[in-house]
C-alpha cells in the first residue's frame, strides 16, 4: 500500500488455515449456520487469521490525510447583495460528516449500532464509495489522524482466479495467500444498495477479531478504481475533521468485467460456450502465431 503506510511487521507465524477455501467455508457458515456461537471450524479459521496477520500490519502516521464523503448537501444562507440573502447548497456540517452510533446501520466493517469511521486515501475514492449519480452533490471532508494507527492491510490480491481452478495441490504458503486473497475480495467488492445485511456478516466478524487483537482498523482495496484504498478506523476520535467542501459529480467511468459467458442466438435455440476439458498446450500450439 502506498502513501501513509509504513512497512508491514515481519516475523514468523504459523500457517494454520485448513484449506485454500477456508474463508469461503467460514463465510457460508456464519451466514447460514452459526453466527453468534463459534463452531470448531470457525474458531480454527479465526485462529489462523490472527496467526497470519502479523506481516500485514501497516502503520498510519499521525497527521496522515484521509477523506470521507457523504451524499447531498446542506442549505446555507449566502448574502448575494446588501441585506439580500439566499439559500445555496453547501457542504454538510461536521456533525453530519461523523458517524453517530445511534443511527449507523449495517456496514462492511461495523454491525448496526457500533460506529466506525470509513475513510479513503483519495477524494475520488471517497466520493465513489458513497455511490453517487452523475450530477449529484457530495460533501467531502478532510480528516487528519490524531495518533499512530496500526492497520491490518487486507488490500493485497495475491492469487489470480485461474490459479484456483487449475491447481491440484497446495503448499501452506499458497493456502495462506489464497485465503487472504478471498478476504481482500470480500472487503473490496462493490456494495449494492439492495444487498442483504447477511453480505456483511463475514467481514464484520473478521473486523471485530482485528479490533479484539488491539488493532486500530482495516485497510482494503476500493472496488471503484485501481488507485484508491479504504481505511476503516474503529475509534471515531482517532482522526479529526479539519475541513469540508461540496462537490458535484461531473462524470464516472465504467469498466466492464465479464461475469458470465455470452450466449449466441441461433435459429434452433440459444447456445452458450462452456469449458468441457482442460489440457496443456502442445509445443506447436504454443509457437503458432495468432491472427
Amino acid at each position: 500500500m502506498e502513501r501513509h503506510f509504513g512497512e508491514g511487521q515481519q516475523g514468523a507465524h504459523q500457517l494454520s488455515f485448513s484449506s485454500e477455501d477456508a474463508f469461503l467455508k467460514f463465510a457460508r457458515s456464519v451466514r447460514a449456520d452459526f453466527r453468534f456461537s463459534r463452531t470448531a471450524e470457525q474458531s480454527a479459521f479465526l485462529d489462523g487469521l490472527a496467526a497470519t496477520s502479523a506481516t500485514r500490519i501497516r502503520e498510519l502516521r499521525p497527521g496522515s490525510l484521509l477523506y470521507r464523503a457523504q451524499l447531498d448537501y446542506t442549505l446555507r444562507s449566502e448574502e448575494i447583495a446588501p441585506d439580500n440573502f439566499e439559500e445555496v447548497p453547501g457542504a454538510h456540517r461536521p456533525e453530519r460528516m461523523l458517524p453517530d452510533a445511534s443511527k449507523v446501520g449495517e456496514g462492511r466493517i461495523n454491525p448496526r449500532g457500533i460506529a466506525c469511521l470509513y475513510l479513503a486515501t483519495k477524494m475520488e475514492t471517497a466520493a465513489l464509495e458513497s455511490r453517487p449519480l452523475i450530477g449529484s452533490y457530495v460533501s467531502i471532508a478532510h480528516f487528519r489522524t490524531e495518533r499512530e494507527l496500526r492497520i491490518v492491510d487486507c488490500s493485497e490480491k495475491l492469487v489470480g482466479n485461474l490459479e484456483r481452478i487449475f491447481k491440484r495441490t497446495w503448499t501452506p504458503e499458497e493456502i495462506e495467500k489464497q485465503v487472504w486473497t478471498d478476504i481482500n475480495n470480500a472487503f473490496s467488492a462493490p456494495v449494492e444498495r439492495s444487498d442483504d445485511v447477511l453480505t456483511y456478516v463475514p467481514t464484520q466478524i473478521i473486523a471485530e477479531a482485528f479490533k479484539a487483537q488491539g488493532f486500530d482498523g482495516v485497510a482494503y482495496k476500493s472496488g471503484y478504481g485501481e488507485d484508491g484504498f479504504n481505511v476503516a478506523v474503529f475509534d471515531v476520535a482517532a482522526a479529526k475533521l479539519t475541513s469540508c467542501g461540496l462537490y458535484r459529480i461531473a462524470k464516472m467511468r465504467a469498466e466492464l468485467d465479464q461475469a458470465d459467458n455470452p450466449y449466441e442466438v441461433r435459429e434452433d435455440g440459444i447456445y452458450r460456450a462452456k469449458i468441457t476439458a482442460v489440457r496443456p498446450l502442445s509445443a506447436n500450439e504454443e509457437t503458432k502465431p495468432t491472427d
